[in-house]
């Protein structure tokens, strides 16, 4: 049986979630977490399980059932002083609190004219394929990407997800931190035990290739690291860019890629219309257009809301179908 390197614990994403916290809970008295069933239930998911014991019920608070107030009580906490991460319990639930978010949370620095900022993160497990109920699994990150003032993380991997929310914790500015349902629990890799970030506006390439791009982000990136492989065997070499951060994009590597490869095909489960594609594709319009041998090709969910258990993996993009527009882009 393979053992951890010396430093490190092979944690799940979900797990990673928790040391994150736990790190910047003992450095900092001014970190605290709120949320609904967060303390004394560890959370719906149990990303913040054994933390009420350690600090308290002052730094671990249970809130009521009202996504606003969380928000709102957060962004007065921000700018007091404290860092709130303040944990939605799915992304379809961040409606209530979108009010505060759009006219508050993202604006603070700009109208204070950078006399106050707004150090909050908003945590959300968020995305189908984890067979919940409707709203649960409602991926609507596009709607915050359009927001300037709040940046947006999504991490794929253990060794991310903590790094990364160390990095927005950290951050003066308030970051929605997404988090992949399916990845959860997924796999488990080598975490460093001591603290460490993971740079927010920065993506990583998962996989080098030369002939097309595959961009995506989230539970997506598995599928398309299955689909490459699967492109590999036919001869085709397949570059995977796991994104990591919505907003800002890393457009430097997007346009590098793009331009070495000349093809390109964007991965989200997220509904295609209006969706981080639209955004991605226009990027690569300004950036890289006289390099494109093939249009850009979208493998995203339908625009539709999720659909119940008997087609939600209907819905979701897979290995194939990443495969059938890779195939797209290459016979163009």
């Amino acid at each position: 049986m393979a053992t951890a390197a010396v430093g490190t614990k092979k944690l799940t994403l979900v797990q990673a979630v928790t040391d994150g916290l736990r790190t910047m809970l003992r450095e900092s008295e001014n970190v605290i977490v709120l949320g609904e069933d967060v303390g004394r239930n560890g959370g719906v998911f149990r990303a913040t399980d054994g933390l009420m014991e350690e600090f308290g019920d002052q730094r671990i608070i249970d809130t009521p059932l009202a996504e606003s107030g969380i928000i709102g009580t957060s962004i007065g906490l921000a700018m007091n002083g404290f860092r709130p991460v303040a944990e939605m319990q799915f992304l379809g639930f961040v409606y209530p609190a979108f009010n505060q978010i759009m006219t508050h949370a993202s604006r603070i620095r700009s109208r204070t004219l950078g006399a106050f900022t707004v150090p909050l993160v908003i945590r959300a497990p968020f995305g189908a394929g984890v067979r919940a109920p409707e709203i649960h699994s409602d991926s609507v990150e596009a709607l915050f990407t359009h927001m300037p003032g709040i940046k947006v993380v999504v991490p794929s991997n253990p060794y991310d997800a903590k790094g990364l929310l160390i990095a927005s914790i950290e951050d003066p500015d308030p970051v929605l931190f997404l988090e992949p349902m399916r990845c959860y629990r997924s796999s488990k890799m080598d975490v460093p035990e001591s603290k460490y970030t993971v740079e927010i506006g920065k993506g990583r390439v998962m996989k080098e290739g030369e002939h097309v791009t595959l961009l995506t982000y989230g539970a997506m990136v598995d599928a398309s690291l299955k689909a490459a492989n699967e492109a590999e065997s036919k001869g085709i070499s397949v570059e995977v860019i796991d994104l990591r951060t919505l907003y800002p994009l890393d457009k430097e590597l997007i346009a590098r890629s793009v331009q070495k490869t000349g093809r390109t095909v964007i991965v989200h489960e997220a509904p295609s219309t209006g969706g981080l594609g639209d955004t991605l594709i226009s990027l690569i319009n300004d950036t890289s257009f006289l390099y494109m041998k093939a249009p850009v090709e979208r493998v995203t969910g339908f625009d539709t809301p999720v659909p119940m258990f008997a087609l939600e993996d209907h819905y979701l993009p897979n290995a194939a179908r990443i495969t059938s527009a890779i195939h797209k882009v290459i016979n163009f």
